[in-house]
């Protein structure tokens, strides 16, 4: 009988380790004997045959270039990988932080010559519940207005894009060279509306001090509404 027939009498764990684990890793890890025993150090591929015969063993050293050599395929797969995917989650929702605060003198009156704000740094931000709407706030100079505003007061407003005109409703308008806080009525002439002032016990002589003058709609460069008001300093 020939001997190379006959297995050995005695087969170390270490060769059934690397047995078992041969026949899990050929064809992922390597692809032939040829391959493995040049990595192990093995004159020729019949030595790995010989072993995973069962008659001879293998070196413990060779068993442990074999699984540092292959240990990334050893690596038994992580928990979290066999978890279900979770959806998902959207970023959290950016807090409100409030409108810019602009210490641009707007005259209740009319007199201030116009300046644009977006040439000026916020002072501040205004924030109070309902107001998540609006886009600046301004304060409030002069008492043309008065008691719906009053002098120093501060003005939460919303830009009104289309330039459409709720007549009776109270805007921040810029117009011409000037910017006031008005009360927009309308007019028998449609191109024009009728800028009135809510303080009519002020007069000069038998006079309204702030009578009202008509605006023609084509001329207002800035309508915003006037939408909440505070009357103290908040910066």
């Amino acid at each position: 009988m020939d001997n190379k027939s006959v297995k050995i009498k005695t087969i170390r764990p270490e060769t059934l380790e690397f047995i078992i684990l041969y026949n899990q890793l050929k064809g992922r890890a390597f692809n032939g004997n040829a391959e493995l025993a040049e990595v192990l150090g093995f004159n020729s591929a019949s030595s790995i045959t010989e072993i995973i015969k069962s008659r001879q063993n293998i070196d413990t050293e060779k068993l442990k270039i074999f699984k540092e050599t292959y240990s990334s395929y050893l690596q038994p797969k992580q928990a979290t990988a066999q978890a279900p995917l979770k959806a998902p989650q959207a970023p959290p929702a950016r807090q409100f932080q409030g409108i810019p605060m602009y210490e641009v003198i707007a005259t209740a009156s009319g007199v201030e010559v116009y300046n644009d704000i977006n040439d000026s740094q916020p002072v501040g931000h205004m924030y109070f519940p309902g107001i998540e709407e609006c886009d600046f706030a301004l304060p409030v100079w002069g008492h043309s207005m008065y008691p719906y505003l009053e002098n120093g007061c501060w003005v939460a407003l919303k830009i009104i894009h289309d330039m459409k005109i709720l007549p009776g409703e109270v805007y921040y308008i810029e117009w011409g060279d000037y910017r006031m806080y008005k009360r927009l009525l309308a007019s028998e002439n449609e191109e024009e509306v009728i800028a009135y002032s809510d303080n009519t016990a002020e007069k000069v002589g038998d006079q309204l001090k702030y009578p009202p003058f008509p605006i023609r709609k084509d001329e207002i460069k800035r309508l915003c509404l006037v939408k909440d008001i505070h009357k103290k300093h908040n910066h």
